[in-house]
This record gives C-alpha cells, sequence and structure tokens, in this order.
C-alpha cells in the first residue's frame, strides 16, 4: 500500500501547471517602462553643447519697433509724423539711434500700389536696416 501512495505522489509532480506565471513578465515590463520614462526626455533634448561665456550685455528684445506708414495718397509717415522720402532713411536712423538691428514695421494702405510698398521698403534696406517687415490687419473673427 505504501508503493500506491508514492506512485501517487509522483505522478502529481510530474503534471505539468496548468497555470501561467505571469509575475516575471509583470518585472520586466516594469523595468522596460523604467526605462523608456528615463531615457524618452534624454532623446528629444537635441545635441548637448556646452556654450562659450561671455560678458557681453544681452540682446533687447523690448525695444518698441518703429513703424513707417504709407498712406493711399503715396504720404509717408514715421510713427504719427509725417516725412518726406528722401529723409526717411536719415530719420529711422536718428529714431533707431543708429541701430541697424532696430525692428522697423511698414504699413501700406490696402489701396496703395504693391511696386509703391516694396520701393519703401528697399528704401529702408539700401538704408542699412536688416530687420523690416509688413504689417497686416488681422481679419475679424481670427481669420477663419
Amino acid at each position: 500500500m505504501s508503493g500506491g501512495l508514492r506512485d501517487l505522489r509522483r505522478r502529481r509532480r510530474r503534471r505539468p501547471m496548468s497555470d501561467i506565471n505571469v509575475t516575471p513578465l509583470v518585472d520586466v515590463m516594469l523595468v522596460l517602462l523604467i526605462i523608456f520614462m528615463v531615457t524618452a526626455p534624454m532623446m528629444t533634448s537635441g545635441v548637448n553643447v556646452d556654450l562659450p561665456k561671455t560678458d557681453a550685455a544681452p540682446v533687447n528684445t523690448d525695444t518698441k519697433p518703429i513703424t513707417v506708414s504709407i498712406r493711399s495718397d503715396g504720404s509717408l509717415y514715421l510713427g504719427d509724423n509725417p516725412v518726406s522720402p528722401d529723409a526717411l532713411v536719415d530719420q529711422l536712423r536718428a529714431a533707431a539711434q543708429n541701430d541697424r538691428e532696430h525692428r522697423i514695421f511698414v504699413r501700406g494702405d490696402s489701396h496703395i500700389d504693391y511696386g509703391r510698398v516694396m520701393q519703401v521698403m528697399g528704401q529702408i534696406t539700401a538704408g542699412g536696416f536688416t530687420h523690416v517687415a509688413l504689417l497686416a490687419q488681422q481679419p475679424p473673427g481670427g481669420g477663419h
């Protein structure tokens, strides 16, 4: 009889387990998740560069731009003051305090010839100014 019990125990030990042990799978997945969470921000940050240090003053981006307006009759205005085309560059230099990188906005009436606007912009850039931009009025409702 004792031999019969031993045979029964051996049969139970040799049976394959029908349950899948998922604990190692979960452990591996958690480790991979942590690795990806740590490395993902490093991949999107770009190339690390050790920038040189300087004693130069920071660029002042808070300066108010100078506005040049062209009315429908072709007259020029520097801010709110009328200006002749010949004196435009000289008055821009005075208003910008000889800063060639000062921002200058050109506003042209919607009924003026496009060539006239380009002529004024060309005159300003020929005077040495590098940051010249056109202004347009946004449509009501945000352009939709």
